[in-house]
């Protein structure tokens, strides 16, 4: 059988759910080829969503018109805003999830997107075809013999690709547990000059919730705050019903744990030479903590509900390879688990991934035009890394299928432009993890402005909904209305310094402005609504997003010279930004350059010279000699 699309996704993984949405949205018709319907955007770690700066990611996301935000809030069993003792630029939402109930709100929002089909097989073969002298994708094969042409084909393969997990000194070939891995796919994509390396990374025993002693364990409870993930909440576009909200709970391990792990040290593949590969330096396997922290006597654990109807449980911060003995016979002297039973063990896998050097910042390959890769296969680790990179190749597959300009972020404009920019330019030696210390305008990429930062280029582009548009634009509105009527308010000190004495704040000697109290600490916009009625007249209307809206409107008062100061910094790498240097320079005759620079820039190629000043090894003086060069 033969079908022709306009876009292929391979991979119904976090990477591919957002890719084949944003490619059909944009109003390719576009075809998810799938090995499992019933596993769509599988949480195959831990059944959460967000965090530090991968919470940034999601709202970025959502505003950009991308699901993910909206599936997280229809399926969040607990729900937690992380580094709220920080600034906001460190504010970092994350949800705990059920986790089939992710899938089917996955599925959900697949088969209600207009354009999209969905293809349960597995890709073998990468067609290609030469054009104009340029090696050109053009389709897949099927293992089962179909062939899907498309204008463009996006690989989100995940772990699959020649997947291959251990537990102890057992080894099985598989993507995930329980589930095939992909032969040969690897290999016909690399014959074509497009490298490839292998990673590992691993995942926790999972634990049967009946059989854990919570009296010898710490509640962690969500917070009771009306936070969602999506801007859009209460809007026609979530099909949200909340689910009953479950704790989570802390323990820790013990010597007893340690010392029972340390027997099995010997049958560890991450020890004994089995496994290769390069894991996550962020996420360590439990064996790994105690060889790296042999003086550490306990390690924090934190057992997280799979789900409202499942007593499925997930330890995180129990990963590990070990034999499966090993595991029990350990978690058994925690005294929280001393009659634990699982449903599993924890097991390690590795699998091929693809240098991501050898993308644009489109995400296309540039050795073989149409093809795009996202997610894991570009050796980045987390669901939200993967999602946002989907949500970006299936954008610009859509559009390089009818000529448009591709969708190409910058540092300053999103966590997923800091992602694409560090993996194109930098490379990887490790899974990629996104951290707020990744960002260096990272006042400017705060979790509550995602929207402002993005959702006027999303519609623009043909991907957010004028409903979406219409949204932002209200929300917009009445942020302004707050910040002028703060900026006009004039309050006299016999009326306010009762109420700064309450904050904790020193009492006023003459009057001043509203704004000018706000940009205390120790005063909120909250506090100020409740003790001045026309202030709480202004944002009594806000309706169903009063919270979110206030709050953003907090923040642009009170860190105002931090965001103007930090967007004075970014507009001025925009001069180097805007230097484009991709064609320009015979880097290896460049005699005035470092050898080393020499190297890099003749295999990475940077399109600009903002590029260039990022890759590792080329020194600042580098920088200037181009600069000259460039007649700049």
């Amino acid at each position: 059988m033969i079908f022709k699309y306009d876009v292929l996704v391979i991979g119904g993984g976090h990477a591919g759910c957002e890719a084949a949405c944003a490619a059909a949205r944009m109003g390719a018709h576009t075809c998810l080829v799938t090995m499992d319907m019933n596993k769509i955007a599988q949480m195959s770690c831990n059944p959460a969503v967000g965090g530090i700066a991968k919470g940034q990611i999601v709202r970025e996301i959502d505003a950009l018109g991308g699901r993910m935000g909206l599936v997280t809030d229809a399926t969040a069993i607990q729900f937690r805003m992380l580094n709220r003792s920080k600034g906001p630029a460190m504010w970092s939402p994350r949800a705990q999830c059920d986790r089939e109930k992710f899938i089917w709100q996955w599925r959900w929002q697949l088969d209600n997107t207009e354009g999209l089909d969905i293809w349960q097989d597995e890709a073998c073969e990468l067609l290609t075809e030469e054009q104009d002298g340029h090696k050109v994708a053009i389709g897949i094969k099927t293992i089962w013999g179909a062939e899907l042409y498309a204008g463009s084909v996006v690989i989100t393969a995940g772990t699959f690709l020649n997947g291959l997990m251990h537990i102890g000194r057992k080894q099985v070939e598989g993507g995930r547990i329980a589930e095939p891995s992909v032969k040969h796919l690897t290999e016909s994509i690399t014959q074509h000059g497009i490298k490839s390396y292998r990673m590992k990374t691993g995942t926790p025993v999972r634990i049967d919730r009946r059989s854990v002693h919570f009296e010898d364990c710490e509640r962690q409870d969500g917070e009771c705050v009306d936070y969602r993930f999506s801007y859009m909440a209460g809007s026609d576009e979530v099909r949200l019903s909340p689910l009953r909200q479950l704790p989570c709970w802390i323990f820790q391990t013990n010597e007893e744990c340690h010392e029972e792990l340390r027997k099995g040290l010997a049958d560890s593949p991450l020890f004994n030479g089995q496994i290769q590969s390069i894991g996550p330096r962020y996420c360590p396997s439990v064996e790994t903590k105690l060889v790296t922290f042999p003086d550490k006597g306990h390690h924090p654990l934190f057992l997280e509900p799979e789900g409202e109807d499942t007593n499925e449980m997930y330890l995180n911060g129990f990963s590990s390879s070990m034999p499966m003995d090993v595991q029990i016979k350990a978690l058994r002297k925690i005294p929280a688990l001393r009659d634990v039973r699982v449903y599993r063990p924890g097991y390690a896998i590795e699998y091929d991934f693809f240098d991501p050097t050898q993308l644009s910042h489109s995400l296309e390959s540039k050795v073989v035009e149409r093809l795009f890769f996202a997610g894991q296969v570009n050796g980045t680790t987390g669901y939200e890394e993967a999602a946002g990179q989907g949500l970006v190749a299936g954008v610009n597959a859509a559009c390089r299928c009818v000529g448009k300009e591709p969708l190409i972020m910058k540092r300053d404009e999103s966590y997923i432009g800091v992602l694409i920019d560090d993996l194109v330019t930098k490379g990887v030696d490790e899974p990629y993890r996104m951290f707020t210390s990744r960002a260096e305008y990272r006042i400017l990429l705060r979790q509550d402005d995602a929207d402002a930062r993005l959702t006027e280029m999303a519609h623009r582009i043909g991907l957010a909904t004028d409903r979406r548009l219409a949204w932002w634009i209200e929300k917009k509105e009445h942020i302004d209305e707050i910040i002028r009527f703060c900026e006009d308010f004039h309050i006299k000190p016999r009326i306010i310094n009762t109420r700064l004495e309450q904050l904790g704040s020193a009492p006023l000697t003459a009057g001043c402005r509203l704004i000018d109290i706000l940009a205390r600490p120790q005063v909120g916009l909250k506090d100020m609504i409740e003790f001045i009625p026309e202030l709480r007249e202004v944002t009594g209307h806000i309706g169903n997003r009063r919270n979110e809206t206030i709050e953003a409107a907090e923040i642009r008062i009170k860190y105002k010279g931090y965001i103007e100061r930090e967007r004075v910094v970014a507009e001025k790498m925009h001069r180097l930004e805007n230097i484009r240097i991709k064609g320009r320079f015979d880097y290896p005759s460049m005699t005035g350059l470092s050898i080393e620079a020499r190297q890099k820039l003749q295999r990475i190629q940077p399109e600009t010279l903002a590029q260039a000043s990022r890759i590792p090894g080329v020194s600042p003086s580098d920088i200037d000699v181009m600069l000259v060069l460039s007649g700049r």
